[in-house]
């Protein structure tokens, strides 16, 4: 039970949130729920560190393919005409090559954040990653209006404000990729034993 009470995640502003001005309100929101951030930093990601950041298997650079070619279904567009190809293998790492692009297009905050199922709460807040499919109430569902089919068109990433680690297992592997493992400051916050 008490490493449930005490999950922790990792969450990055993305540089369209840092632009924004949204560095505040997202953190208002993690901490309004319950949450606390117990390590926190802004950085200018260099390009190394953000292609560490996302995976190289063949598999998830492939699902951003299946990603790209299923937008392009949905909405009725041709992939073929708009990138000479309609192979996933092949689309796969345009969508990387563009998404690195973004994410080192401006400065980013890095966040640890800790609390009773901290991963599912956080990734709740933030909304689905496609800003179009987020239900308002949602971090991205209130505050991008971005499509994949507007971003792939103009060759570039989705901006969906943040990122928020999947399962414990990642979120430990990019809180020490981020360096953040040292710059965890424990404490309780005032509410916490009510809170459950």
């Amino acid at each position: 039970m008490t490493e449930i009470k005490q999950e922790i995640t990792y969450v990055m502003i993305k540089p369209d949130g840092v632009k924004r001005g949204l560095i505040g309100e997202i953190i208002k929101r993690i901490e309004q729920r319950g949450l606390k951030i117990i390590a926190l930093e802004m950085v200018m990601p260099d390009r190394q560190m953000i292609d560490d950041h996302y995976p190289k298997d063949e598999t998830w650079i492939n699902r951003l393919g299946q990603k790209t070619l299923g937008t392009y279904e949905k909405y009725g567009l041709d992939v073929k005409a708009e990138f000479g190809t309609d192979k996933a293998e092949d689309l796969g790492p345009m969508v990387r090559g563009w998404l690195i692009d973004y994410m080192i297009s401006g400065p980013v905050v890095k966040i640890v954040v800790q609390g009773i199922h901290a991963v599912d709460m956080v990734r709740k807040l933030a909304g689905h990653t496609l800003p179009n499919m987020a239900d308002l109430g949602t971090i991205r569902g209130d505050y991008s209006v971005d499509s994949p089919a507007v971003a792939n068109k103009e060759r570039r990433g989705v901006h969906n404000l943040l990122h928020a680690s999947e399962t414990p297992e990642e979120a430990a592997h990019e809180i020490e990729h981020w360096g953040m493992k040292a710059k965890i400051h424990p404490y309780k916050r005032v509410e916490e034993d009510l809170m459950i």
